[in-house]
């Protein structure tokens, strides 16, 4: 029988990133507010640049971009690749999720493209002509 060694402090870390990450994916709202309030970071990164609320609004989790937006994340973060989440979101064309980030304050003109210059690309001028109102 092998012996189970204790997690070292950083993998416990790691495990628990994982964990917030996985459940930003998979719009699971109750478990990120759980650890939002126990003092988790809302604007955790992955190692890509990709914080909660980018993988939540990717994903299409208006509700979980809510939770993560109203204990403080940012809705502007920018990722590596100077994405922003409103523009993920146009990109994928989750309206809902839309909605949540710019009531949340999100900046359609932030990043690069930014999320004006992502609709224009896909041919949405309805969102085109409501970010210009912002």
């Amino acid at each position: 029988m092998a012996d189970s060694a204790p997690q070292t402090p950083d993998a416990e870390v790691i495990a628990l990133a994982g964990k917030l990450f996985d459940a930003a994916r998979t719009g699971d709202a109750a478990l990120l507010t759980a650890y939002l309030d126990a003092g988790a970071p809302a604007d955790l990164a992955n190692d890509r640049g990709d914080t909660l609320v980018m993988l939540a609004a990717y994903h299409g989790h208006a509700e979980t971009v809510r939770v993560l937006l109203a204990r403080g994340a940012d809705p502007d973060r920018v990722n590596d690749r100077g994405q922003t989440p409103l523009a993920g979101a146009v990109f994928k064309g989750e309206a809902e999720v839309i909605t949540a980030l710019l009531e949340g304050a999100a900046d359609p003109r932030a990043g690069a493209p930014t999320a004006i210059e992502t609709a224009r690309m896909f041919g949405k001028d309805d969102l085109v002509a409501r970010f210009e109102q912002v």
